[in-house]
């Protein structure tokens, strides 16, 4: 974990911006919480217990920076919640998700399943494909079929 913070502490001196102690709390809770997908309020939260001097207002601002700088992904499920996912180091896209539309549980899918799409749309429309999202809204498990 000390790696990763002191990685995203370069990111975010390159960017001249500083690893405060409120933004490293909000860092810390996010690694803790790496297979989580929590809202502002979550990190929020969980931030509280270990710094409770710290605001909202500062929770969201720094997941915004973070956002912006790309160490995390701001995504929403369809329930009007933004959530953070932390982006996984070396990374060219954000990673996609299966929701499931009944219960609500999220899977991650780690495979980019979109080069050939990305080259279709850089050849034919001329655009550099900086990234990409793909959520996947699924209900019952679907019988594998020989």
């Amino acid at each position: 974990m000390e790696g990763r913070i002191q990685r995203i502490k370069s990111q975010l001196h390159e960017a001249s911006y500083k690893l405060t102690p409120q933004r490293e709390a909000t860092v810390r809770v996010l690694l803790e919480n790496e297979k989580d997908h929590l809202s502002a309020e979550d990190v929020y939260l969980r931030v509280k217990e270990k710094a409770p001097e710290i605001g909202l207002a500062t929770v969201y601002r720094t997941l915004e920076l973070l956002n912006e700088l790309r160490v995390v992904d701001k995504i929403n499920f369809g329930d009007g919640v933004a959530r953070y996912d932390l982006r996984k180091e070396g990374a060219k896209h954000f990673h996609h998700h299966l929701v499931c539309l009944e219960c609500g549980s999220v899977e991650e899918i780690q495979e980019d399943l979109l080069d050939d799409v990305e080259k279709v749309v850089e050849q034919k429309w001329h655009f550099l494909v900086k990234d990409h999202r793909l959520t996947f809204q699924a209900s019952v498990r679907v019988a594998k079929i020989n």
